[in-house]
């Protein structure tokens, strides 16, 4: 396998991800679960930031696989550049935001993966010219595009166990009705 069809199917991972992550918050959006179980607005807008900053590391490695396996590695660089410059921003809004007191929404796991994420994002992206110099080859790409392709990954999963967590945790408590509120009760139905 030649490397422009490694990238390739890097983008086409990268794409799927993406889509199915669309597909999930569109869900989640949906269905306003998002507005009963946010416990403060500083955990909404984490949330908000929070997928904001998948988005943005899911499209570092589907443009820079794709521009990887059609132009020149200058461009290539300069894409990255570009992305990451956008992922660095995202990251630091995330993290800011993760600070504010309620933001995490008292998940360990969101906290941990987001330390964890933000160490990735300065190991990815630094990496290329680490390993390649001032224009590094396309294969200098490759690590980083696959850590950003994790981190992503990993948030998701982070995000979507802290929404288990608080659905679980609200059909515990009785605070969440599989009806519908309009939904008349057998007893309304009765009397």
């Amino acid at each position: 396998m030649n490397s422009s069809e490694f990238l390739l199917g890097v983008a086409g991972i990268s794409a799927t991800l993406i889509g199915t992550f669309i597909v999930g918050v569109f869900f989640y959006l949906d269905t306003d679960l998002h507005r009963v179980m946010m416990s403060s607005d500083a955990a909404d807008h984490y949330l908000r930031s929070s997928v904001r900053w998948v988005f943005a590391v899911y499209a570092l490695p589907l443009f820079v696989a794709l521009t990887l396996a059609v132009f020149e590695p200058l461009w290539g660089a300069l894409t990255f550049i570009a992305l990451s410059v956008i992922v660095l921003l995202c990251t630091i809004d995330t993290g800011r935001r993760m600070l504010a007191r309620g933001g995490s929404g008292e998940s360990i796991g969101l906290v941990v993966n987001q330390w964890a994420c933000t160490a990735a994002v300065v190991v990815l992206v630094v990496l290329p010219w680490v390993i390649g110099g001032w224009v590094p080859p396309a294969s200098a790409f490759v690590p980083s595009i696959v850590l950003a392709l994790a981190a992503a990954f990993a948030s998701t999963v982070a995000l979507i166990m802290k929404q288990f967590d608080l659905t679980a945790a609200m059909a515990e408590s009785g605070a969440f009705d599989e009806r519908s509120p309009t939904a008349p009760t057998s007893e309304e139905n009765n009397g």
